[in-house]
């Protein structure tokens, strides 16, 4: 029983750790060599770097501790724990890689001319390492523990708490960097969006299949018995007709999507299908957790 519970909390801490490691090493690597930005309390680190060289590691810890403290007031200790983790771990690998730069272990990436190869892979390392943290229940704490404090007391958006911090400090930016540099942390911060999504929701995509048809028990169990998929069967009203039917769904992969469609075709040509992304899928012939 014990022994399951920490494999269970060492499967979630662990992702965000690594996670953090990426953002912590691209943050080091493409953007401050780069003078590139960053939103939120992030940005305000390397605000102060480029302003007053102040080491990335020191500030990310001063800045986040009474945001940590007020968020763990206000939220509870069950919200706030792994945003924690996720301070710490990122406070330990900025310090980490800051010695090893400073020792001649890791060259940062710097560029003159071709910043928009700095700004693309910066996106990717810094998207990979937060849709880690994100998707494991953690944050880098920041903004995302200030947007969540006022969703609490006021109801305001989180999305446009998060989205206002970034323009107010990415726009404070211009007093110290050039604006083409701006206009470059914008493809950077597009691309980690992306990538966010794209662990977020699974690097495996599906299909998800509605057929509506007078004969879907039909076709289902042909479904069932050529592909071996899972159908369900949805009991259904015709609005025009009044008449009760059955809707038939099923989730299948990208490349059966030819081989179900052809299916429901030969039993009935008139079948209405409806087609769906689906991200991330779980059960039996898909991903088994």
């Amino acid at each position: 029983m014990l022994t399951n519970r920490f494999n269970r909390v060492a499967k979630t801490i662990l992702p965000i750790v690594l996670g953090t490691a990426i953002y912590a090493f691209g943050l080091l690597y493409f953007i401050i060599p780069n003078r590139l930005m960053e939103g939120g309390v992030t940005g305000v680190t390397i605000l102060l770097n480029y302003a007053f060289s102040v080491s990335p590691s020191l500030s990310t810890l001063i800045l986040n501790i009474p945001l940590f403290l007020l968020g763990w007031k206000i939220l509870g200790s069950k919200q706030i724990i792994y945003t924690g983790i996720g301070i710490g771990s990122l406070t330990f690998f900025l310090w980490l890689f800051e010695i090893w730069i400073e020792k001649g272990w890791i060259s940062p990436f710097r560029t003159e001319h071709d910043y928009i190869l700095a700004s693309l892979y910066a996106g990717v390392t810094l998207g990979t390492g937060l849709g880690l943290v994100f998707r494991f229940g953690g944050t880098t704490g920041g903004s995302d523990i200030i947007a969540r404090i006022c969703n609490r007391k006021f109801g305001w958006s989180m999305g446009q708490i998060i989205l206002a911090l970034d323009i107010i400090i990415i726009g404070a930016s211009l007093f110290y960097i050039p604006k083409e540099q701006i206009l470059y942390t914008f493809v950077a911060v597009f691309i980690a969006s992306k990538v966010i999504d794209f662990i977020q929701e699974g690097a495996y995509a599906a299909k998800a299949f509605t057929i509506i048809s007078d004969h879907a028990p039909e076709i289902a169990d042909l479904i069932t018995k050529d592909m071996e998929r899972g159908v369900t069967l949805i009991p259904a009203i015709g609005a025009y007709s009044k008449q009760a039917k059955y809707m038939a769904y099923c989730v299948v992969a990208r490349q059966e999507i030819r081989t179900l469609t052809m299916i429901a075709k030969s039993i009935d040509p008139r079948a209405f299908i409806i087609i769906n992304d689906v991200h991330d899928v779980h059960g039996e012939g898909f991903r088994e957790e």
